[in-house]
């Protein structure tokens, strides 16, 4: 498992975007929100836009949320915590890799220059205050321990444990999707993911509500809230196995001896990459409400694709030795054997021949 970083995962997006025609505009704000019930009107800086669904995907400090007045309980942060991108005059004094220490923890690397520390003494009196150098530089001394200093500063956040969730996700014709339906440290590195695929689910349903089948959308929260609760209870564990203390560190240990156990990692494994889900769909048979694992299938005509390939057109996905008529939104991918399955265009399985549903019921509910 590699991580993608972020600035080259969001110019493939950008890209995609731009070959499919979306506006994206820079530097305009949400001003003002009025909600009706053909659509939602978003004063901006730049202008009104009058739109038939909104989705608010505006981060931790969501505006769309807070003029929606979506509910966003959880618990305060306890951490200060430092993300920076620097030049040092002595990096071969501060260790690669992440570090417990006894003021905290610090963490060096992969990417050359980046930077990451944590202190367990309350959040930071002003989060939205400028960042310097000195104090990302003081916060690296302190709990590093090593006797550094920054010559250059390329970019820096500051950040905290703060955990919170919307209660909902939808409220009328206004969404939200990411870090502006839920916020969590970032231990794991497991908000990127979950944001992802948020849009993922609430992407196919949106079209398809455009299409006459707005009852689908109904099925947004119901799917993902609780996967992001989940993540929002992992990130809490994490900070609590982070902490300088002796009663964590014997924690910690057992933890890790879990970890070790091929059933451990692929537990800890699963949650941390987002794949590990299944949603709650009514049916029996385990596979059903997971996301499906690509893998190579033999096509009738005995040439060989992979899963995920055949899913790229963005509609659902019915994989099947049999013949049979189905809608127009279903790929239809004849195998030479193996088992049938539907897919929706989010990836997740809908049906397989070993469901306790039929697959003329799936087919009615998702297409």
């Amino acid at each position: 498992m590699r991580p993608v970083p972020q600035e080259a995962l969001e110019k493939i997006l950008i890209a995609r975007a731009t070959e499919l025609g979306i506006d994206i505009r820079r530097g305009t704000t949400v001003e003002g929100l009025e909600r009706d019930d053909d659509g939602a009107t978003v004063q901006t800086s730049a202008g009104p836009l009058r739109a038939k669904y909104l989705v608010g995907c505006d981060g931790g400090r969501s505006r769309v949320r807070k003029l929606a007045g979506f509910e966003f309980p959880g618990t305060d942060p306890t951490i200060t915590g430092y993300q920076a991108v620097v030049e040092l005059d002595a990096p071969e004094k501060l260790a690669t890799g992440w570090h417990r220490t006894p003021r905290g923890l610090v963490a060096s690397g992969p990417t050359p220059g980046r930077v990451f520390t944590a202190e367990f003494n309350g959040p930071p009196p002003r989060r939205d205050a400028p960042i310097t150098r000195a104090e990302v530089e003081a916060a690296i001394q302190r709990v590093s321990g090593a006797d550094v200093k920054i010559l250059s500063m390329t970019m820096a956040t500051r950040w905290t444990d703060n955990a919170r969730q919307a209660t909902t996700y939808r409220m009328g014709r206004v969404f939200l999707a990411g870090d502006a339906a839920h916020v969590h440290s970032p231990f794991g590195g497991q908000g990127l993911n979950l944001g992802l695929v948020d849009a993922a689910n609430l992407g196919w349903k949106l079209a398809a509500a455009v299409k006459g089948r707005e009852h689908l959308l109904d099925s947004y929260t119901a799917e993902r809230h609780p996967v992001a609760a989940r993540v929002l209870e992992n990130t809490r564990a994490q900070v609590a196995l982070m902490r300088p203390d002796p009663l964590t560190s014997a924690l910690r240990a057992i933890v890790s001896d879990l970890m070790k156990l091929p059933a451990g990692n692929r537990y800890f494994g699963e949650m941390l990459t987002g794949v590990g889900i299944r949603y709650d769909l009514g049916d029996d048979d385990p596979l059903v409400g997971t996301l499906a694992k690509d893998q190579l299938l033999t096509l009738a005509d005995g040439s060989e694709e992979r899963l995920y390939a055949l899913m790229e057109n963005g509609g659902g996905l019915f994989i099947s030795p049999l013949e049979r008529s189905l809608p127009q939104d279903v790929h239809v991918a004849r195998t030479q054997g193996g088992p049938s399955m539907l897919v929706r265009p989010d990836g997740c399985i809908a049906w397989t021949d070993a469901s306790s549903t039929a697959l003329d019921d799936a087919l009615a509910r998702w297409f």
